[in-house]
């Protein structure tokens, strides 16, 4: 009797109980990354067994792919339906540096993972090298549409350009992780994109619209 009655207080819809599980994993993976993070020490956390914890997610590989999802969801809720355009864009990139100054723990998790997946098997290998290629492409088009509206010089190297920008927004991310006082990644992101194209941002909200916007 007692041990059912315990069990019923401890139950909790699969939803809740698996948001819990993906909530535990991002946690451990970024404070000891994919590779040092065991199963059963996730499952020791979230109070289940492992065969618990499996039966939410297949394998560890699958708990991972699930915290991978449950971050890029979070940033298309901060881009919203349509993503801004040319300088607009880039605008955006330096206002993400702000707001992840405010989610230590999910920068974390990236760049821990980021570095890892370099590493031969790695689970997340594939999702790092397409989500670069992604962001590239993003940011390679942003750059050609100032371009085409005349928001910066026709001579710009936009993959390059964009190269340099990703670069800059990961190093300063790292340094921030390492010492939190020691960089303003917000400004020094922002001083970055404007030294490399040769042009001041929009402010925050502002869409792109030529020489002149």
């Amino acid at each position: 009797m007692t041990r059912e009655a315990g069990a019923t207080r401890t139950r909790r819809p699969p939803a809740e109980r698996r948001a819990e599980i993906l909530r535990i994993a991002m946690e451990t993976f970024a404070e000891r990354g994919y590779q040092s993070a065991s199963l059963a020490e996730i499952s020791a956390r979230v109070g289940l067994t492992q065969a618990g914890v499996l039966h939410y997610f297949s394998s560890k590989a699958g708990l991972l792919t699930g915290v991978l999802d449950l971050r890029d969801s979070s940033d298309i809720e901060e881009l919203g339906s349509e993503r801004p355009h040319g300088l607009a864009f880039l605008r955006h990139l330096v206002e993400t540096t702000r707001r992840n100054t405010e989610r230590e723990g999910i920068v974390r998790l990236y760049t821990v993972l980021a570095a890892e997946s370099v590493t031969a098997e790695h689970p997340a290998q594939e999702y790092f090298r397409d989500r670069y290629q992604g962001l590239l492409a993003l940011v390679v088009e942003a750059l050609e549409e100032a371009r085409s509206l005349g928001e910066v010089a026709d001579d710009v190297d936009t993959a390059t350009t964009a190269r340099v920008i990703v670069a800059t927004m990961d190093g300063l991310q790292l340094q921030w992780l390492l010492d939190p006082g020691s960089v303003d990644m917000t400004r020094a992101t922002e001083l970055a994109i404007v030294r490399l194209i040769g042009r001041d941002l929009p402010p925050v909200g502002q869409t792109s619209g030529g020489p002149g916007a």
